[in-house]
């Protein structure tokens, strides 16, 4: 067994025993959705999003892709496509770093400390930049509408549907959805 596979197997395992829910996509470790808490004390407390993860054949020498798959209002996370800019995960990403690590720092960190000067949501990084406050409702809005229990729930399971299904909603046109259906592609 080569060494990144043995080193996916442990990290996923660890994932597996750990207090997520995490669920496993065909069966393939390299690929799973993890429910993930947003973390106390921040605007994201009582929210629940679903994250998709894939680890790359090289992991841990080349960093996870990670998605949320319901929507969330943060300046950091692209709306639509759920891709997440957070450096530590795509540019100083560490084979000493493992997947606990992703969900219980670096996720907790990029809500608790969001970077409203490198958006990929400008309408966030915008809000919250003028109104701290008018952000966070807006946050409360979003966990009420997407992040609950029961929009995970009425998603299903099955990766695809729940995606089309959180993302519909809103004012945005076919047109958008199409568009950040192709951004997940190339993340």
């Amino acid at each position: 067994m080569s060494s990144p596979k043995r080193r996916i197997e442990t990290d996923v395992m660890k994932l597996l025993m750990s207090d997520y829910e995490v669920t496993l996509v065909n069966d393939n470790m390299q690929e799973f959705f993890v429910k993930f808490p947003g973390p106390k004390d921040s605007p994201f407390q009582g929210g629940i999003w679903k994250v998709h993860v894939e680890l790359p054949d090289q992991y841990p020498y080349k960093s996870p892709s990670i998605g949320f798959v319901n929507r969330i209002f943060h300046p950091n996370i692209d709306e639509l496509s759920g891709s997440v800019c957070l450096d530590v995960i795509n540019q100083t990403w560490s084979p000493m770093f493992d997947m606990i690590n992703i969900f219980e720092v670096f996720l907790p960190q990029l809500l608790c400390y969001p970077n409203a000067a490198d958006p990929l949501n400008g309408e966030a990084a915008g809000l919250l930049m003028r109104n701290k406050a008018g952000y966070e409702a807006r946050v409360k809005e979003y966990i009420q509408r997407f992040a609950t229990s029961e929009a995970l729930d009425q998603a299903g399971d099955d990766g695809d549907e729940s995606e089309s299904e959180m993302s519909s909603a809103g004012s945005f046109s076919d047109d958008d959805e199409v568009e950040a259906a192709g951004k997940m592609e190339e993340v």
